[in-house]
């Protein structure tokens, strides 16, 4: 436990007196921090040499500022400010373990600080790793990945948290090229099937878009899951069985960041059913195939990923995504933003989408048609149909915003917004996609 003193003293205060309030604490005291001018006390000045700790001082103004659990009003006559020895510990960073006592001299508190982080440098390049991370469908070298980078990068993603330490993934190896061939013959099946179901306009723009590598990668990694692995009483697993999935998709992101690290290419594909591609690779029934990932040295990593630079996609400000304490609460009104930002929003182009409001799977007939099911049960289709049981109509309105907000990220320029009942749900939901069109720069009619 890495711990902090805070000492309030009365000049001349004995070494012996100091020694001794501080003798037996649960950790190493890494710090000794005091009011400002106190640092020339000798007592304290050889405390913090027999404990090896930087002493530290805070002034006046810093120390009053700090909300401090025993205040004092002596103390806050003599010296400026209420506290000392609790203030110092606070203004220091640290959680107050051991609230204020005294000596004959002296106020002692102490804290226990956080355990330290890396170094500025070590932060920056974590944090560069994660940005310029990319999903890699072109430039792929051929060139072999060396066995002893390829462990590195393994261990890494084996390394990654999984529920009850049951480490649910395999990593199958693919080099051979004749099975390659048959994944990729899947992958561009299911392309085809993707490209059918677009409108004509979107179908244009992803016709420009290489969604897999498995040919011009020299190695495939398929990851795997398997949901039964360690038993009936993996810790963590029984009230939520989905988290096996998210402990292998975890692995996946370790094993991507660390090579990108190590100068590697990934790229995930997902064109293709699971199944289709257990039986190629000969995966046993009760083990499921997670991700499929085309990985090798590459001639460069692209500044931004492709789905932005070809635009068919933008990626979504961190803002919308956080709420406080509650679900759609916020520093201010999503609803009111839209009207705000509407007067000065770039005019928008891209597909055309047909919203229905509170219809259902029966009008999805078109394929620019997207449904807003207010419906209470979820409805049985996942692809085409927004399920947005509103609560109330300004939560209605708050979710119409958001879709067309989410549907101007993805290509959207145009939103026909139709109601399919009058129910103060529906038209609530209709009017916020309209805001929330103008404030993204989408025109929009209603019908």
């Amino acid at each position: 436990m890495r711990l902090v003193v805070g000492i309030g003293l009365r000049a001349g205060t004995p070494y012996a007196e100091l020694e001794g309030a501080v003798a037996g604490l649960p950790g190493e005291v890494e710090l000794l921090v005091t009011l400002e001018g106190r640092e020339t006390e000798p007592a304290l000045q050889q405390l913090a040499d027999h404990l090896g700790a930087k002493l530290c001082t805070f002034s006046e103004e810093e120390l009053g500022k700090q909300t401090v659990p025993n205040p004092s009003d002596q103390v806050s006559r003599l010296k400026g400010t209420p506290s000392v020895a609790e203030a110092a510990v606070l203004a220091a960073g640290a959680e107050l373990l051991v609230p204020k006592y005294k000596t004959h001299n002296a106020t002692v508190a102490v804290g226990r600080l956080p355990a330290a982080g890396y170094g500025v440098h070590e932060q920056e390049v974590v944090h560069r790793v994660i940005a310029e991370r990319r999903d890699v469908r072109e430039g792929f070298l051929q060139l072999e990945v060396d066995d002893e980078k390829l462990t590195r990068v393994l261990e890494a993603a084996h390394r990654a948290p999984s529920v009850g330490l049951s480490q649910p993934w395999d990593f199958l190896l693919i080099r051979d090229l004749a099975t390659r061939t048959k994944v990729h013959e899947l992958a561009i099946r299911q392309r085809d099937l993707f490209a059918q179901s677009l409108p004509n306009e979107r179908r244009q723009a992803f016709d420009g878009l290489k969604i897999e590598a498995i040919l011009d990668a020299p190695l495939n990694i398929a990851v795997t899951c398997d949901p039964g692995r360690g038993g009936r009483h993996v810790l963590g697993r029984h009230a939520d069985p989905r988290t096996t999935w998210f402990s292998a998709a975890i692995a996946i992101q370790n094993l991507w960041l660390a090579a990108r690290a190590e100068g590697l290419g990934v790229g995930w594909v997902s064109f293709f059913g699971p199944q289709e591609v257990a039986e190629v690779l000969g995966l046993p029934p009760h083990i499921e195939l997670v991700g499929y990932l085309c990985v090798g040295y590459v001639d460069h990593f692209a500044p931004a990923p492709e789905l932005i630079r070809s635009g068919w996609a933008k990626r979504r400000p961190l803002s919308w995504a956080i709420h406080e304490e509650v679900w759609g609460r916020r520093s201010t009104s999503i609803v009111d933003d839209a009207h705000e930002a509407a007067p000065n929003a770039v005019p928008a182009t891209g597909q055309r989408i047909r919203v229905v409001v509170g219809g259902d799977a029966t009008n999805l007939a078109s394929a620019e048609a997207l449904v807003v099911d207010l419906h209470e049960d979820k409805p049985d289709h996942d692809f085409g149909v927004l399920w947005r049981p509103a609560r109330t109509p300004e939560e209605a309105e708050e979710y119409g915003v958001e879709i067309a907000r989410d549907l101007a990220l993805q290509g959207a320029g145009h939103l026909d917004v139709r109601t399919a009942t009058d129910s103060p749900a529906a038209k609530a939901l209709a009017e916020g996609l309209k805001a929330g069109a103008s404030a993204c720069g989408l025109t929009h009619s209603c019908a």
